[in-house]
C-alpha cells in the first residue's frame, strides 16, 4: 500500500513537470513565432521524450540554411527558463502528430 502511494506521488509529480515543460516549451514558441511567421516559417510543439523536445518546422523553416541557429536559439531560451537540459529535436514534416 505504502509503494502504490509512492508509485501515485512520483506519477503526480512527472505530470506536474510535464505540465510546466510544456507550458514553458509553449510559451518561448510563441516568443519566437512573429519572427518566423514574418520570414513565411513556423515552429509547433509535438512533444516530449524524456529530456527531448520534438517540434515541427514548416513553411520557409524546413529548407532555410539557419533553421538549426534558430532551433539552437529556441532550445537555449527553454533550457534558461526552465533551469534543466533540454535537446529540441526537429521531426519531420507528416511524422508525428502535436500532442499538445
Amino acid at each position: 500500500m505504502l509503494a502504490e502511494a509512492e508509485q501515485i506521488a512520483q506519477t503526480q509529480t512527472r505530470e506536474a513537470r510535464e505540465a510546466r515543460w510544456i507550458e514553458v516549451i509553449n510559451e518561448v514558441i510563441e516568443e519566437v513565432r512573429p519572427n518566423l511567421r514574418r520570414d513565411g516559417g513556423d515552429c509547433v510543439f509535438v512533444g516530449i521524450d524524456g529530456n527531448k523536445v520534438m517540434v515541427k518546422l514548416s513553411g520557409a523553416c524546413v529548407l532555410c540554411k539557419l533553421a538549426s541557429a534558430t532551433l539552437e536559439g529556441i532550445q537555449s531560451r527553454i533550457i534558461e527558463k526552465l533551469g534543466e537540459f533540454v535537446r529540441l529535436v526537429p521531426v519531420p514534416m507528416g511524422g508525428v502528430r502535436p500532442t499538445h
